[in-house]
């Protein structure tokens, strides 16, 4: 390890790698509950995409792991390193390279956070529209995890955003797939490869992100029902409708009565609608012009006034982006709450009933308690986990996760399988799909460093 730790010293300058009591211990986890911390024996922080190359080449030589890591926001332990491994940090490599108006793209370093993107894109009218909920995510870390977030019912997740990259081999070379066009039939998509691929083929260096224009008017309604089951009916007839809502989410009663406390956030909702109502609809509609927005509203309304809803509620801009961002945090309304885990099983959208409904078998027959809330509009369930005994919860998650796939889904829609997941995520695909990604896996990473202990 001294040998790496001189070669790491000769790549970025001694003052970027750091080693013992100077690692702090930020870098030792992300944000997944039940992962215990770790140190790396190295944390190193480039510059340059050549450098990362450099840096990678020399691990490759030595035998040594390499973890990938942004902001540390995900939540399925891919960002934590191996006690003797390098920690690769790209908090230097932030830049904004480029915001072409004319292509509608950005170029972008790994280490950009979202926040920061999306005040450049502002001043050119324009908007990245991936939005997982943490404004403090990197680029890269979103394309490694193929972050998905509430936008994703009408702009799609990552993977339908970036239209290429800048990559990092562990063999020591760089290469650029894709680039500032929206379509190409020219050999394997390599970008669609790396993009979810949770640092394990290869390290992204840059990106180029597809742009879409910012539509100035927001609306947002607030429809609470009786149970989930109906919420769940509503969601394929609200995406159905022509409307194109920018957000559909759900939220059980819990869920809500928690993040609103949190947030100290009053929504006016009458008390005897509010003691009735188990879950809620939350949908948000945007436009170019106010009247058009206004009509799309209230079609809005009508159509979850006949589909059940208690009541249709229209927020006002304060009170609709306090919830959203109370929304948004559940995750760390539901970690304050005693949360042991939270997982994020997508499914079919029009599968929602029956998954909620065997949530809830599933909780009771293990004497668990599970709530949450999702994006409902792409079948994206996210839901907090409180079972403290180990055994019992990891029979908890097993369970969950086959009913999932059952239903024709997979174990993680966004956050990624990470270290969390790998058992199940192995034990439940088919093994010839597992033994082809293996095989990828050794064609661009031979000496096996990326991530080891991730996916497989």
């Amino acid at each position: 390890m001294a040998d790496i730790g001189t070669l790491l010293s000769e790549i970025v300058g001694v003052e970027h790698v750091l080693a013992g009591d100077a690692i702090s211990e930020d870098y030792a986890h992300d944000e997944a509950l039940s992962r215990d911390p770790v140190k790396p024996a190295y944390v190193v922080r480039p510059e340059t995409a050549e450098q990362v190359a450099r840096i990678l080449k020399a691990a490759s030589d030595q035998g040594v792991s390499v973890t990938a890591r942004g902001s540390g926001s995900g939540l399925s332990g891919a960002s934590v390193p191996l006690a003797n491994g390098v920690l690769i940090s790209f908090e230097r490599m932030n830049a904004i390279l480029e915001i072409d108006t004319e292509n509608h793209v950005a170029v972008v370093q790994p280490g950009v956070t979202l926040q920061e993107l999306d005040a450049k894109t502002a001043e050119h009218g324009l908007v990245y529209t991936v939005y997982p909920g943490e404004l403090s995510a990197s680029l890269g870390g979103n394309v490694g995890t193929n972050a998905g977030g509430m936008r994703a019912v009408k702009y799609g997740v990552t993977r339908h955003n970036v239209l290429g990259l800048e990559a990092a081999l562990p063999t020591g070379e760089l290469i650029r797939t894709g680039g500032k066009y929206v379509k190409a039939s020219t050999g394997y998509d390599l970008t669609q490869l790396i993009i979810g691929s949770e640092g394990t083929l290869a390290l992204v260096t840059e990106a180029v992100l597809k742009l879409h224009p910012r539509l100035p008017h927001q609306g947002t309604v607030l429809a609470p029902f009786t149970d989930l089951d109906e919420v769940a009916r509503a969601v394929p007839k609200v995406v159905g409708s022509g409307l194109g809502p920018l957000i559909v989410e759900y939220i059980d009663g819990l869920t809500m009565g928690a993040i609103t406390y949190s947030s100290q956030l009053k929504l006016g909702i009458p008390a005897d609608v509010r003691d009735t109502s188990h879950a809620y609809l939350v949908v948000m509609l945007e436009n170019r012009t106010q009247d058009r927005l206004g009509e799309d509203i209230e079609e809005l309304g009508e159509l979850l006034g006949g589909l059940g809803a208690k009541d249709v509620y229209v927020l006002d801009g304060p009170s609709a982006r306090k919830l959203i961002d109370a929304r948004e945090k559940a995750f760390f309304t539901a970690k304050a709450a005693g949360a042991d885990d939270i997982i994020d099983t997508v499914i079919p959208r029009a599968s929602l009933p029956e998954f909620m409904a065997r949530t809830r078998e599933i909780a009771q027959e293990n004497n668990t308690f599970v709530i949450g809330c999702g994006h409902a509009g792409d079948g994206n369930v996210h839901l907090a986990v409180l079972q403290k005994d180990p055994e019992v919860r990891a029979r908890v998650l097993r369970a969950l996760f086959e009913a999932g796939i059952g239903l024709g889904g997979a174990i993680s829609g966004e956050h990624g399988i990470g270290r969390k997941h790998v058992q199940s995520f192995v034990e439940l695909t088919d093994p010839t799909t597992v033994d082809l990604m293996r095989r990828i896996k050794t064609a661009f990473d031979p000496a096996g460093i990326l991530n080891p202990g991730v996916l497989f």
